[in-house]
């Protein structure tokens, strides 16, 4: 077996070598990446590997400076915030071009953000526009005060959106460019970043080249090329053989590998993230004006797809929490890379509620759970795994196969279910799916990023959803909706760790992991900063 699979190495390598070629000090650069995109509209995904292409081809209003999630000047150079906190005036930087040689000005502004939020508008029908429901559902609209100059409106205060401006979501896209490619646009990216888009060859690579007409200096590189290698031991094989100059996600177990190579260089940050394994409640709704909220009054819950009749009741989902050794899969998988995880959000956020006691690992009482629950016996139940790594989970089907053992030790049947990664997305924001491992790494540092998108009732719409459990608790979202609706961080924080109790009550998610960032480089490349976010930012990159 040893030697097959190091013969089915060598020709991943060897496909990775014949598509790209070897990129050499001259200014391409090639990384290897786990997945795929699932699209190339920064307004319409979620999923890293989409974000982590577009960010260098696309720019905000502002910008998280680097290494960290505080905020600077991008396309807008200043700001001025009305007192109530629910106006913001921008001017913007002049002189900036898209990728297709026309201006980026105010029209581009409101046009990138109005076709999120404006169901009336005519490039609405081209997108889902999650986020938008997840983070900016308390913006009214973007003005036009002159041809440098927009205005965002708020219909109240929002303490996370300066931070929240800086994601990809809002990210400015070019008009004209929207216009020729309309539902294809999301294949044909053009921003104003150092970066300009070649190709996208699915599920093999996408291609970037430098801009020569970006408003800063020129970027160092070339070329810049993804290259899909989705196991983690061929990736780590190309970097050290010469293929790629970088890679993502490395297994734990190759780390004193990688540290004892002079040609390689290991990068190791904290990761502001969680993984989990979800599980479908059975109830979300369908958010018919694209508002992002649940109107209570027009749109009811429904049966998601997925409706699985066990998992609907507390007792069951609480018996899973028991039956997992969580502790052994931090220990025996991650390998010291990561901290075991008993809330949704990182230990050092605000309103972290640490005196929370997580479930200890206790398949007896599981079984008792279960048998009061109305099954003695257990039943059989459907795990979506996902097929590339991630920063809160390198390994998914190593974690399901443990997650499987342990279940069916307490009489639980698990059955994997494995898809492309874009339809995995997809059919989880569905809610087809009865559990699911997922995850997420926070997009601003705001702890409303973690508990409004990943477990608020809001997040529960069908399609659309970033709360994979389905968890639709009205009193759970009131909570939610205080903290972002304050500045008083005592108060957020408050508010932040009664949601956490009920949560944690009703069990809706197996919190697995809060794991460390882990990139690697060829020792030659030099200027890579690993952001808290896992976004990818190759501006400043040289090799040497």
């Amino acid at each position: 077996m040893k030697s097959k699979l190091f013969i089915i190495l060598l020709l991943t390598v060897g496909l990775v070598f014949s598509v790209v070629g070897a990129a050499s000090a001259s200014g391409t650069l090639v990384f290897g990446s786990s997945g795929d995109v699932s699209g190339l509209d920064p307004a319409d995904v979620t999923d890293g590997e989409s974000i982590q292409r577009m960010d260098n081809i696309f720019e905000g209003l502002v910008e998280f400076e680097s290494g960290s999630t505080l905020i600077k000047p991008c396309l807008a150079t200043s700001w001025e915030t009305s007192a109530d906190g629910t106006e913001i005036v921008f001017h913007l930087r002049e002189g900036v071009k898209f990728h297709d040689g026309t201006d980026f000005n105010a029209d581009a502004v409101v046009f990138s953000f109005a076709r999120q939020y404006d169901t009336t508008h005519p490039y609405n029908q081209y997108g889902e526009w999650p986020y938008w429901g997840y983070m900016f559902y308390d913006v009214d609209r973007m003005e036009k005060i002159d041809d440098f100059t927009v205005k965002l409106v708020l219909k109240r205060p929002n303490a996370s959106i300066m931070t929240s401006l800086a994601m990809f979501t809002v990210c400015i896209v070019s008009p004209t460019n929207a216009e020729k490619y309309k539902e294809d646009a999301f294949k044909n990216p053009c921003g104003t970043g150092p970066f300009k888009f070649v190709e996208w060859v699915k599920d093999d690579h996408i291609t970037l080249e430098a801009n020569e007409n970006y408003w800063r200096e020129r970027a160092s590189l070339d070329k810049l090329i993804f290259k899909v290698i989705s196991d983690p031991s061929a990736r780590l094989m190309a970097l050290e053989v010469g293929e790629v100059q970088g890679i993502e996600y490395p297994n734990p177990a190759d780390l004193d590998r990688i540290k004892a190579n002079k040609d390689l260089k290991l990068l190791t940050e904290p990761g502001m993230n969680v993984g989990y394994m979800a599980m479908n409640e059975g109830y979300g709704y369908i958010d018919e004006n694209k508002n992002g909220v649940r109107d209570l009054d027009s749109e009811p819950l429904v049966k998601t797809p997925g409706y699985f009749e066990p998992l609907t009741k507390k007792e069951v989902r609480q018996a899973i929490n028991l039956a997992i050794d969580k502790q052994s899969i931090v220990d025996n998988l991650y390998m010291g890379t990561a901290i075991k995880a008993k809330n949704g959000m990182p230990p050092f956020m605000l309103g972290y509620n640490d005196a929370i006691e997580d479930y200890p690992y206790d398949p007896a009482r599981a079984k008792e759970l279960l048998a009061k629950a109305g099954y003695p016996d257990g039943f059989e139940v459907t795990l979506y795994v996902m097929p590339v790594s991630r920063p809160y989970m390198f390994d998914p089907p190593k974690i399901g196969e443990a997650i499987q053992s342990y279940l069916a030790a307490v009489g639980i049947t698990v059955k994997f279910y494995q898809v492309d990664w874009g339809t995995y997305l997809q059919e989880t924001m569905e809610g087809n799916h009865q559990m699911c491992l997922l995850g997420w790494t926070g997009d601003n540092g705001d702890p409303d990023n973690f508990m409004n998108v990943l477990y608020g009732a809001n997040a529960c719409s069908i399609g659309t959803a970033g709360n994979y459990a389905f968890y639709t608790n009205n009193t759970n979202q009131e909570l939610l909706s205080a903290a972002l609706a304050t500045y008083d961080e005592e108060k957020r924080a408050a508010y932040y760790k009664k949601a956490q109790e009920m949560i944690h009550e009703d069990a809706g998610w197996v919190y697995l992991a809060h794991s460390n960032q882990n990139m690697v480089f060829k020792s030659n490349v030099n200027g890579f900063v690993i952001n808290p976010t896992s976004r990818y930012f190759f501006y400043p990159v040289v090799i040497e």
